[in-house]
């Protein structure tokens, strides 16, 4: 019954230890430099427009100041646009479709996917690799059920896992961000990790940076996927799931 208790009651309240805490902070410190550098080597001006957009109003101020700087400094707008993007991606944090549509308004829209699924998936790496170093007790805490759900989907599907994960990138069933901290904790191995991320990025990316073109024309950001756009992506999950679905589990 002691030590019962005394298991109980060493148990932290906080699910991240104190190692942990230092570690998520450097990794912040590390992108903090980097915008710092492109910061600094940027011509003197009023840069209170700069912060993340949370709305299409925000969205609009931003694209009409960066219009300016990106054909003169494209390699600090470039180093910029990615380390927000890529540090958004790794702690979580809500808004990369204005980051998506933003990359249509400036890069258009060959460039702009391709920024998209580059940043998209370093950033989800990220996030995989911080998650599997110190995610463990955070995920367990915040979603165990889902955890519970992924670990026995995964370890069903071992040997499509590929086509599982594609269905999951492509399709609302699981959210990204849970994949993306998830993923290590049920030992989805990382080379299966990127090939589903990058491939199955491309076509919600298109959709979001082809509609950043017309950044002007929306009205909200649940005008970007109308009903043929999401028929078309469960369309492309389907197809891409169908093999895991005819295989049959392991007892």
């Amino acid at each position: 019954m002691e030590s019962r208790e005394e298991i109980k009651g060493s148990k932290p309240s906080f699910p991240l230890s104190f190692w942990e805490v230092t570690m998520a902070f450097t990794v912040v410190m590390g992108f903090v430099l980097g915008l710092g550098g492109v910061y600094l080597t940027m011509p003197a001006s009023d840069y209170s427009f700069l912060k993340l957009p949370r709305s299409l109003e925000d969205l609009h101020i931003l694209r009409d100041h960066l219009e300016i700087y990106t054909s003169d400094y494209t390699l600090q707008v470039l180093v910029g646009y990615c380390a927000v993007y890529i540090f958004m991606q790794t702690f979580m944090i809500p808004g990369t479709v204005f980051m998506s549509l933003l990359a249509g308004a400036l890069f258009g829209v060959l460039k702009g996917v391709a920024l998209v699924v580059i940043t998209a998936t370093a950033g989800a790496s990220s996030c995989y690799f911080l998650s599997k170093l110190v995610g463990r007790p955070l995920v367990i805490s915040l979603w165990p059920d889902k955890l519970s759900f992924f670990q026995a989907q995964v370890a069903q599907r071992r040997e499509s896992l590929l086509n599982y994960m594609l269905f999951l990138r492509l399709t609302p069933t699981l959210p990204n961000t849970f994949i993306n901290v998830a993923s290590p904790i049920v030992d989805v191995p990382y080379h299966i990790f990127f090939m589903a991320t990058f491939i199955g990025l491309i076509p919600a990316a298109f959709l979001t940076v082809r509609a950043g073109i017309a950044l002007g024309e929306l009205q909200s950001v649940g005008d970007l996927y109308d009903f043929n756009s999401i028929a078309t992506l469960f369309l492309i999950g389907v197809v891409s799931v169908t093999p895991t679905l005819m295989s049959k589990p392991k007892l």
